[in-house]
């Protein structure tokens, strides 16, 4: 298969390899995490290996120096690596559907993150329970990139909703939604939000044949993908930081593009995620509330990260919008203040009424030629 030949072949192991999870950890965590989620620390689980496993991963067409010089590429994902490659932090807001896609491009951001958690709640009105499938995904990613096809969307793709046939066809049809990157984590498949208590991983080899199977779909796109990976781990609050850590090098090690440890509890910690797994970049995900400290962009780079998401800022604003209008129509009976003066044209200007008066000018229609 295509992809293949960028694997090299290590040592034939014999057997099923024992896996520690994990050693004890000098890495600090806090008091306050689960005591429930540590006793999984202490477990051994027997993960069979093939005769040969694959080695380090390199596909020298993807090389972060081939990125660092020329204009920015009209290829989203193409784009993305050229932003990775070159100085400043990438700032992605979440988005939730084409109403908060549309104001972050308004607001002038240069990429956005198509959260798992908001679409699960803006699609089908529902917690991030594992509950959305993966044509809900793709299908508001879609729409998402649609709407300015040169801005990178980064994605969650969740645990790529099965095992390895399954999380190439997610890579598959992301790429082919326009989406220029997601990241793969290592939950179990019934998953939840990486900020909420109670989470369980799979074994490291699971996680890594993961981002194998994602790797070996990327590079067999015809034409040569520059769709970027990112391994993400969940495993920083079941097993310690230094089982995390681990999980990502092998991760790197497996051909993911990017890092993403979720729940970071400290700048401290972040900072030494960032030296471990050096040069590869390293994503934080900010959450108000949540288990990572409310870290500011700049915060962020000075920090080592290279990407910084925001991943409900948009839907969290919106339940606190919706809910203040819906609840002055129930008072007042009028949805007057609430709108604030802006009429449905000036509402469908921010999604994009004057982009298609214009296409409708311009084939020579005057189908809007009032409006």
């Amino acid at each position: 298969m295509p992809g293949l030949d960028l694997f090299g072949s290590s040592n034939p192991s014999n057997g099923a390899t024992v896996v520690e999870m994990p050693h004890p950890s000098p890495v600090p965590v806090p008091a306050s995490e689960e005591k429930g989620e540590a006793q999984h620390s202490t477990e051994l689980a027997s993960v069979p290996r093939s005769p040969q496993a694959p080695a380090a991963y390199y596909n020298p067409r993807l090389d972060p120096k081939n990125f660092l010089e020329g204009p920015l590429s009209c290829n989203p994902a193409t784009r993305l690596r050229q932003m990775l490659a070159r100085p400043g932090i990438v700032v992605a807001p979440g988005i939730c559907d084409g109403i908060s896609a549309r104001c972050a491009l308004e607001a002038g951001f240069d990429c956005l993150y198509q959260s798992g958690a908001a679409t699960t709640a803006s699609r089908l009105g529902q917690p991030d329970l594992a509950i959305a499938t993966l044509n809900d995904f793709v299908q508001s990613a879609q729409m998402v990139c649609s709407l300015n096809p040169t801005v990178p969307v980064i994605a969650d793709a969740d645990t790529g909703f099965g095992g390895p046939a399954m999380v190439a066809r997610t890579v598959t049809q992301y790429a082919r939604a326009g989406v220029a990157a997601l990241h793969i984590e290592d939950q179990v498949q019934t998953k939840r939000c990486g900020h909420l208590l109670g989470k369980q991983v799979v074994s490291r080899e699971e996680f890594l044949t993961r981002i194998r199977a994602a790797v070996i779909a990327r590079d067999s796109i015809p034409g040569g993908s520059d769709f970027v990976i990112i391994g993400r781990t969940d495993s920083a609050q079941v097993l310690g930081m230094e089982e995390a850590i681990t999980r990502l090098k092998l991760a790197a090690e497996a051909g993911a593009d990017v890092c993403f440890i979720e729940g970071v509890r400290s700048a401290e910690l972040l900072t030494a995620t960032v030296e471990a797994l050096a040069p590869k970049p390293v994503l934080v995900n900010v959450i108000s509330g949540g288990l990572t400290p409310s870290f500011t962009t700049n915060d962020a780079e000075a920090l080592g990260a290279k990407i910084i998401i925001f991943s409900l800022v948009s839907c969290v604003a919106a339940v606190h919008g919706i809910r203040a209008a819906m609840q002055s129509l129930k008072k007042t009976g009028t949805d007057f203040t609430s709108a604030r003066g802006m009429d449905p044209k000036a509402f469908f200007e921010v999604m994009g009424l004057k982009e298609i008066i214009e296409l409708d000018v311009r084939a020579g229609s005057k189908a809007f030629e009032v409006v």
